[in-house]
C-alpha cells in the first residue's frame, strides 16, 4: 500500500437526493469496459420502492476503501492500493477464492463463470476506470483484462461522466466534500459533513466501520 493524503485521495460518493434510478451509470460502465454477461461492476439499487416519501435510490460499486477489507483477507496478496487511493487487483495472481466478496461491505467483487456449471474465474470489480496492475497502460492487454483506463487519460470514470443528474461524484476528497456541502446549503437540508454519512464512515474511516 502506498502512502496518500486523505484530502487528495480519489473517492466516490452518490448524492441520493439526485439519483433518479436511471441506471445510466451502470449501463455506461458495462458498455465502456465490454463486461461479460453476469458481471456488474456498478449497479443501482432502490430501497423502499413504491413507498411515497421513503423511496431512495443509490449507485453502488467498489468504493476504493481506506485499508480495504478485500485486500486484508486476500490470501495471495493480489491487491494494490495506489497513492491516490484507487484499489486495484492483479487478475494473474487472483485464485478466485471469494474471500474478498465476503469481506467487502458493498458487495463489489464479481466472479464470472464459464458456462452454467463452470468454475468461477478471477475476480472482477470496479477499477475507477484506472486499468490494471503490472500491465502496460492503455494497451490492448490492459483493456481486455481490466477495461478502459480513463484516469491515465485525465478523464473522470465513465459512470460519473454519464450521470445525467450529477448524483455520482468522484474526485479528490476535499473537492467532493466542498461540492456536496454547497448542495446541502442550497437545498436547505441534509448532512453537511460527509464524514458523518454512513457510506463514507464504512469506506474511508476504518475506526467507524461497522
Amino acid at each position: 500500500m502506498e502512502k496518500f493524503n486523505d484530502a487528495q485521495r480519489l473517492k466516490f460518493y452518490c448524492d441520493n437526493d439526485r439519483c433518479i434510478d436511471c441506471n445510466g451509470c451502470a449501463v455506461a460502465c458495462d458498455e465502456a469496459h465490454e463486461l461479460p454477461i453476469g458481471v456488474r461492476r456498478r449497479r443501482v439499487i432502490t430501497l423502499n420502492e413504491g413507498i411515497q416519501g421513503k423511496e431512495i435510490s443509490t449507485s453502488i460499486a467498489c468504493m476504493h476503501c481506506d485499508d480495504a477489507p478485500c485486500s486484508l483477507v486476500c490470501p495471495v496478496d493480489c491487491f494494490h492500493i495506489r497513492a491516490d487511493g484507487i484499489v486495484l487487483h492483479d487478475k494473474d495472481i487472483c485464485i478466485g477464492c471469494g474471500y474478498c466478496l465476503y469481506a467487502c461491505p458493498f458487495g463489489a467483487p464479481q466472479f464470472p463463470r464459464d458456462g452454467a456449471f463452470g468454475v468461477k474465474g478471477s475476480m472482477d470489480k470496479c477499477t475507477m476506470c484506472a486499468g490494471g496492475v503490472n500491465i502496460a497502460t492503455n494497451s490492448h492487454e490492459e483493456f481486455e483484462e481490466y477495461g478502459q483506463n480513463r484516469i491515465a487519460e485525465g478523464k473522470v470514470p465513465v459512470c460519473a461522466a454519464m450521470c445525467s443528474t450529477k448524483a455520482l461524484l468522484v474526485g479528490e476528497s476535499a473537492i467532493i466534500e466542498q461540492i456536496y456541502q454547497t448542495r446541502v446549503e442550497n437545498r436547505g437540508y441534509g448532512e453537511k459533513d460527509l464524514k458523518n454519512s454512513l457510506t463514507w464512515k464504512i469506506a474511508y474511516y476504518t475506526k467507524d466501520r461497522l
